[in-house]
């Protein structure tokens, strides 16, 4: 496993992400609205050469080697 980086919910995530991931974070960003996410963070990781976003809630954002995206955690997009 890799670090990649970290980000306040809110801030653009990572360039080198695919759109498909970008997508996926905005979705569940997109879901938390309601909630105080002023002090959370993703944070990026690289296993087996993927990405894997994972939010401090415990929400996963993985890409599959078949190139899927999948979300994991997130109550509201389950």
């Amino acid at each position: 496993m890799q670090l990649g980086t970290r980000w306040s919910v809110g801030d653009d995530p990572p360039a080198r992400l695919a759109d498909e991931v970008r997508w996926a974070i905005r979705a569940v960003e997109a879901e938390l609205v309601e909630l105080d996410t002023s002090s959370w963070r993703w944070t990026l990781t690289w296993l087996e050469g993927r990405p894997v976003v994972e939010l401090d809630d415990g929400t996963t954002i993985r890409v599959a080697p078949d190139g899927s995206v999948t979300i994991v955690g997130a109550d509201a997009l389950d």
